[in-house]
């Protein structure tokens, strides 16, 4: 179950941006506000930030959920960020490292080499045609050297990622893929010059920049593939508070979270996140654990109530005595879990990595063995280098660098069609080994559903009315079972954060929220005017599409098990009715990674689907691991494909794309072998010119490209 989003929120992963760009002669500080979502919002950041001495303006971007503050003087971030704390809005300062960078820049700086290495490949390929359709003297030498030129410069530029981890793996004494990759690309351009100059017939120019765009696509693609990957485990130590306000009996200050010692007194506002792990020593409110649990249902706490770090303070302030502090709380111990998760997760090896392990060391000795074997026999160095170097351009895995990410992308474009978004690049092949399921039950398998059927049908419009214009997941609930009515008319809508929110009915004041806001009991209530408020249960009902996609997988012959951290008898009704006979209620996180692990330690491989803060350890030990849109960052960054619809209907296909996905990356394979079946001996016994080679890897690129575009279609 995905965290409650309050207004302000504290859930989500946000990130502290400050410029000293110059607007007007203004400094300007951009802070990120996740959870705003309403002009109520807006305006009282606006306002909260507009007293500030010094504060000449703030905008607030609604949609981007960040507030650009325009100064006049110099004023620190952390008074801007503590005056939205007491005005009830958070606000956070992280270090973007954690987060990644938002640009692409090595994605730009590839489809820049592919374009120069392509412009200057067609070029040479034009002035090789003259050349190869019997240009000879002074004609073929200008040629030549119109053609170096332009290859050279190209060259160098272009395969510079090939050149970098070549040099990188020789430097550690191992090889990888990018070798002989390299080494084709340099002796095929040093021969073509060298031949140049001596006034040679072949010239390899044309070849050697093919090579280069052609490994580059695959280079590109594998890239696409996975760079929407990011670390669970980082995006989890971002939810730390960064800043706390410790009180000290009537001092008040605001110190950084590594200042904070254990018995340390600290207020924690509503709205907030808890800080450490602790005790209550003043106050009362309602506690968010679905960090822990997964489950949407608050708990009361009071004086001498245990707490820990990462839960939501939703109604009340509180103050709380720190128990543990730093790299010992609930929530450094949960990323720390994780990310021996994810470190388990990352020894798997590719195909194309144990394919490249036992590729390059061959590539190296048939060319070694082809070079002596034309100087025993010809006895002519620079014919046999020729031919050597012909082997090394012939046989360099053009084919093999495009055959995983060729059929990855298009797979994962489908699947993206389909309402999947695969971020992984080993995703499909390692979902195509699974032969087991763990599902979460909160906000995967169901959704939190409220019931009005006790309400008057103006009461039930007027609460549809309210919850509508609020993105919290029990008025999302609420509209989803109200949804069939029409809501009733309201204005002056104030959302009250961690409380509910509040209008006018015809110039009748009416409340939806927190019974505590109305004086009532725990849970959430509609009140109109003065009367007694009115309760509205809250249940769960089933995802869109959950019984199908447990039926379906279950056909396809995956063992389905259910874990949550729900309650016995909630868990036990859901597995009853999607016929799941494996079920484990009451799991923490860590039994969760227990549960997948103790699967992991056998032979099956384990597919874990699940979106709540508490799921994320289980998502990054799992095989491999689905979480919707709706999860937490945590939860999406630890999982390898996002479900982006409501319904579960569109992971049906997904095992079944990913097997296919598989025999078309081993299909791939045996088309580039059977390449070098046919091209190999041609090479080696001398008659490889540069027309045929550049030919023979254009068509055996162009092959696995085109078996890997069969993924676009079929059932």
């Amino acid at each position: 179950m995905s965290t409650a989003t309050f207004c302000p929120a504290c859930v989500g992963t946000p990130e502290f941006t400050q410029t000293t760009a110059t607007s007007q002669g203004n400094q300007q500080i951009i802070l990120s506000l996740p959870g705003i979502h309403c002009i109520a919002c807006m305006n009282g950041v606006e306002a909260a930030l507009g007293v500030i001495p010094g504060v000449d303006s703030a905008r607030v971007n609604l949609s981007l959920k960040r507030v650009t503050v325009g100064l006049n003087q110099p004023v620190p971030p952390e008074t801007l960020i503590e005056a939205l704390e007491l005005a009830g809005f958070e606000a956070r300062i992280l270090d973007a490292t954690l987060l990644g960078a938002q640009t692409d820049n090595y994605g730009r700086a590839l489809m820049t080499r592919i374009a120069v290495s392509g412009f200057a490949m067609m070029n040479v390929m034009l002035l090789s045609v003259a050349v190869w359709s019997g240009a000879v003297g002074a004609t073929q030498h200008l040629f030549h050297m119109i053609s170096a030129m332009i290859a050279l410069p190209a060259v160098v530029y272009a395969a510079q990622p090939f050149f970098h981890n070549a040099w990188v793996a020789l430097s550690r004494r191992r090889l990888n893929m990018d070798v002989p990759i390299s080494l084709a690309i340099l002796l095929a351009a040093g021969m073509s010059l060298f031949e140049t100059f001596v006034g040679g017939a072949q010239a390899y120019f044309d070849a050697a920049l093919s090579l280069t765009f052609f490994l580059l696509i695959g280079r590109y693609l594998d890239h696409r593939s996975r760079k929407a990957a990011a670390s669970a485990a980082a995006q989890l130590s971002a939810l730390e508070v960064p800043r706390v306000l410790r009180i000290d009996g009537e001092t008040r200050e605001m110190i950084d979270f590594d200042q904070l010692r254990v018995g340390d007194n600290i207020q924690v506002l509503p709205g907030g996140r808890i800080p450490v792990d602790g005790v209550v020593i003043t106050g009362q409110s309602e506690i968010d654990r679905s960090i822990l649990t997964g489950e949407s249902r608050t708990s009361e706490v009071s004086p001498n109530a245990k707490v820990t770090a990462g839960e939501i303070n939703i109604s009340g302030p509180l103050v709380i005595r720190a128990n543990t502090v730093g790299g010992d709380t609930t929530l450094r111990r949960m990323a720390t879990m994780i990310d021996k998760a994810e470190a388990t997760k990352n020894r798997y090896t590719a195909i194309a990595d144990r394919a490249a392990a036992i590729y390059a060391p061959m590539v190296h000795l048939l060319a070694l063995v082809t070079f002596a074997g034309w100087i025993i026999y010809a006895g002519d160095l620079r014919l046999s280098l020729n031919i050597a170097v012909a082997v090394l351009i012939i046989t360099c895995p053009c084919a093999l660098g495009l055959a995983v990410p060729a059929v990855s992308t298009t797979a994962a474009g489908r699947l993206f069609r389909t309402g999947l978004l695969v971020k992984d690049g080993t995703a499909l092949e390692r979902i195509a080994e699974t032969d087991t399921v763990i599902f979460d039950k909160t906000g995967t398998l169901t959704m939190p559903a409220a019931d009005g059927a006790q309400l008057d049908l103006t009461t039930r419009a007027i609460a549809l009315g309210l919850a509508q214009a609020s993105s919290h997941p029990i008025a999302q609930a609420i509209t989803r079972s109200l949804g069939q009515i029409t809501p009733a008319p309201l204005n002056e809508i104030c959302e009250h954060p961690g409380k509910g929110i509040s209008a006018k009915w015809n110039d009748t004041p009416v409340r939806l929220g927190a019974g505590n806001w109305m004086g009532a009991g725990t849970g959430t209530y509609v009140q109109i005017d003065n009367q007694p408020p009115q309760k509205i249960a809250l249940n769960s009902q089933l995802r869109l599409g959950a019984k199908e996609l447990v039926a379906a997988w279950q056909k396809a012959g995956y063992s389905v098990h259910l874990v949550s951290g729900d309650e016995s008898r909630e868990t036990s009704r859901i597995a009853e009715i999607l016929k799941i006979t494996q079920w484990k209620a009451n799991a923490s996180p860590a039994d969760k990674i227990a549960y997948v692990q103790s699967y992991a330690n056998t032979s099956a491989k384990v597919l874990m689907v699940g979106d709540g803060l508490n799921d994320t350890g289980a998502l990054a030990a799992a095989h491999a691991s689905v979480s919707p849109a709706s999860a937490v960052d945590a939860s999406r960054a630890a999982s390898d494909v996002v479900l982006l619809n409501d319904s579960l209907i569109p992971l049906i296909a997904l095992p079944f794309i990913a097997r296919a996905a598989k025999r078309r990356i081993i299909e791939n394979f045996a088309i580039s072998a059977a390449y070098n079946c046919i091209a190999i001996p041609i090479a080696v016994l001398g008659y490889a010119t540069p027309l045929l080679a550049a030919i023979a890897m254009s068509v055996s690129s162009l092959t696995v490209l085109a078996n890997a575009m069969r993924l676009r279609g079929g059932k």
